[in-house]
């Protein structure tokens, strides 16, 4: 259990390697692997090592400091496989699709040339998300 007395989510658990995962990159406090049902050619979804908040207006307001760092990350990612363009998706809310009650960002782009920002390659019309 975490010290808030909640069962740790799924992203809890890659983050302590209990569920194994493609991670692709971590900092101390924020972890990134590739999502196991891809949207896009990329497709990672970024989060924090604490379930502390459960959505972005809990962790903006909370943590200013860890939310730039969780979109310091993804810019990171997506300079390294998507020439630095992406869409960073976060859902709060069950009726929007957020499914894990774990604050979580989903980096979406494209790898080639060719394709605008907002094609459907990019899960144009599929944002409900987990």
């Amino acid at each position: 259990m975490t010290s808030t007395g909640q069962e740790p989510s799924i992203f809890t658990r890659i983050a302590a390697r209990e569920i194994p995962a493609t991670i692709v990159a971590e900092t101390e406090r924020i972890i990134a692997f590739e999502d196991i049902a891809p949207q896009a050619p990329v497709h990672v979804v970024i989060t924090t090592k604490t379930q502390q908040y459960a959505n972005v207006v809990e962790l903006a307001g909370g943590d200013p400091g860890l939310m730039a760092e969780l979109v310091a990350v993804a810019a990171g990612i997506a300079a390294e496989r998507a020439n630095g363009q992406f869409r960073l998706v976060f859902n709060t809310g069950e009726a929007v699709g957020q499914t894990v009650f774990h604050v979580h960002a989903h980096l979406l782009a494209r790898t080639g040339p060719g394709t605008p920002a907002g094609d459907s390659s990019l899960g144009e019309g599929s944002l409900a998300f987990r």
